[in-house]
């Protein structure tokens, strides 16, 4: 494969997207480092479904408050005016509508917006949990993530092949090698890395990609 971003990239260029005072759930694993990267004169207010509303940055080493942690388990620190609620509201506010943008990892992507990002068998995730909500409480889902797995099969499909965790839900992604849309059950390429052609990107994809007049290239800074 060519030259592809880094995960601090992938997570840079998904922040760009939010907007000033947007409620925001990250899920867990990569889309957590998209807190790092808040564009300037902008900050997002950031839930956790264990019950953190408007945290902040991990702590430096050694100072960990390990009562402050989000969803995956991670030190956090918090922010002024931040919140701590039941678990059972934090949930109510996911299904009630109440966050702006939800950010998820995943495994496949289909071009119709269904996404799977959970798995089953010895080395799968071992349940949906709270994504499943998340995908259909928040306005907007994005996803980021490789362009493909590991061993090079395409994670931007026609049709998932693993269990779903919600319908028709994903609106962008953000992945290694370009930021694509999910529109009348389409991929919309809407920016693409200069160093590969738009041949090599379309075999690596799944499904057919759409080229929009106004697609551009996908620039990031060095991180």
């Amino acid at each position: 494969m060519s030259a592809k971003l880094s995960n601090a990239q992938i997570a840079w260029r998904a922040a760009q997207d939010i907007e000033d005072g947007a409620y925001v759930n990250l899920g867990i694993g990569l889309p957590e480092m998209v807190a790092k990267f808040q564009p300037p004169g902008r900050q997002a207010i950031f839930h956790t479904e264990n019950g953190i509303l408007n945290f902040g940055e991990g702590p430096a080493e050694g100072e960990e408050d390990w009562d402050l942690v989000n969803a995956g388990k991670k030190a956090v620190t918090l922010r002024p005016g931040a919140a701590f609620f039941h678990h059972a509201d934090s949930f109510a506010m996911v299904r009630g509508g109440h966050l702006d943008v939800a950010i998820l990892g995943a495994f496949e992507v289909a071009e119709n917006g269904d996404l799977a990002n959970w798995s089953t068998g010895p080395k799968g995730v071992p349940a949906v949990g709270g994504a499943m909500d998340l995908v259909h409480g928040a306005k907007r889902v994005a996803v980021i993530t490789d362009h493909v797995t590991k061993d090079g099969k395409p994670k931007l499909v026609k049709r998932c092949s693993l269990p779903l965790t919600g319908v028709g839900c994903v609106s962008r992604i953000y992945t290694s090698l370009a930021v694509i849309d999910v529109e009348n059950a389409r991929f919309m390429l809407r920016e693409k890395l200069s160093s590969i052609s738009l041949d090599e990107l379309q075999s690596m994809t799944g499904a057919d990609l759409v080229v929009p007049p106004d697609s551009c290239d996908l620039v990031v800074p060095e991180i």
